[in-house]
């Protein structure tokens, strides 16, 4: 079983956005010192929800300052960048890392953000796919053209090639959140492995996993490939000596975050989202992920194993909103939760 964090630089109220930065940094740092296996960054546009802009960019900057843990994005939003630009990003970080960098893709929402950047709606309804097989195409292929809907241009070379400098690799992971049907069939068709939210249980994830084996299979992939696939679930993770406490914890910090952040959020179309009532999701955070003493946090992500057959995490740590309080949560799960898991 491989446990990460996950870091979304979360603007709590009061806090500057540097300060949430500088958490976000320093939460990669710490799980890197405690053991964990990896670090997952999330991107946001012109809200608190989440303050960094580009989850590629901080990657570059936490690739550098670390030496052995996976630094992967969760997620790059394709919709807003061009697929060609990102592929020769992940390229780059892939063979500098060694081979240490994971490109988490998603669709994203139907946010203004398609508007600053000028993809535009259609680019968010039906260019995803098209978007996502321009990108496998230049982390593959020695040279690429495209003729599509959304991309077309003439043939050019990969520079650089993600798979050469690194022996026996090919090129960086590439994972696909999904949180529909449709995007867990089109994951398991391209024969890639699944992101999975904190918004979603056991029963739903452990459906989904279901759902794109089955997909997976039609498409002809190897039973290997099928049986070995690392998706990763993302939840939620404080540790605390009393269970109480690690819900405290949270259920005082993070709906007034949620709040202020899920309310920020601009549709491009004014289509009116209903966002979720920040205290009852917190509850539901708490009561479906590891919180609690160590004891139950091993218990949680065991079970979550179990019922799944996931074994990657991407757990979110920062959601006290205190960066001493974030950091000592991270040694905790290295120093006192891992152990129970092996």
């Amino acid at each position: 079983m491989r446990v990460g964090s996950f870091v979304l630089a979360a603007q709590f109220p009061g806090q500057g956005q540097g300060e949430a930065l500088h958490r976000a940094v320093r939460t990669a740092e710490v799980t890197e010192e405690a053991g964990l296996d990896a670090v997952w960054l999330a991107e946001h546009h012109f809200v608190p929800y989440g303050v960094c802009p580009s989850a590629v960019t901080l990657a570059a900057l936490l690739l550098g300052r670390t030496r052995r843990i996976r630094v992967g994005t969760a997620v790059s939003v394709l919709p807003t960048q061009h697929p060609v630009a990102l592929g020769e990003q992940a390229a780059l970080l892939h063979l500098t890392s060694g081979g240490r960098f994971s490109l988490g893709v998603g669709r994203g929402g139907p946010w203004v953000d398609l508007e600053v950047f000028g993809s535009g709606l259609r680019a968010y309804e039906a260019g995803f796919p098209e978007s996502l097989d321009l990108l496998r195409r230049w982390l593959s292929e020695p040279r690429v053209s495209a003729t599509g809907e959304h991309f077309a241009f003439r043939e050019v070379a990969v520079v650089p090639r993600p798979d050469e400098a690194l022996s026996g690799q090919e090129g960086p992971e590439v994972i696909v959140a999904c949180t529909s049907p449709a995007s867990v069939r089109l994951a398991a068709e391209r024969g890639l492995p699944m992101l999975l939210g904190m918004h979603v249980g056991d029963e739903e994830k452990a459906d989904m996993v279901a759902a794109w084996r089955s997909h997976a299979r039609a498409a002809g992939h190897s039973p290997d490939l099928v049986a070995e696939a690392a998706h990763v679930s993302a939840g939620v993770a404080q540790v605390a000596d009393r269970t109480p406490q690690a819900r405290e914890a949270l259920l005082k910090a993070m709906p007034g975050w949620l709040k202020a952040g899920l309310d920020a959020h601009v549709t491009v179309d004014g289509r009116v989202r209903a966002m979720r009532d920040p205290v009852a999701y917190t509850e539901l955070l708490c009561e479906i992920h590891p919180v609690g003493t160590p004891r139950l946090c091993a218990d949680r992500l065991a079970a979550t194993s179990e019922r799944t057959g996931i074994t990657r995490f991407a757990l979110l740590v920062e959601g006290s909103g205190d960066l001493a309080a974030t950091e000592e949560n991270v040694r905790r799960l290295g120093a006192e939760v891992l152990p129970r898991l092996s």
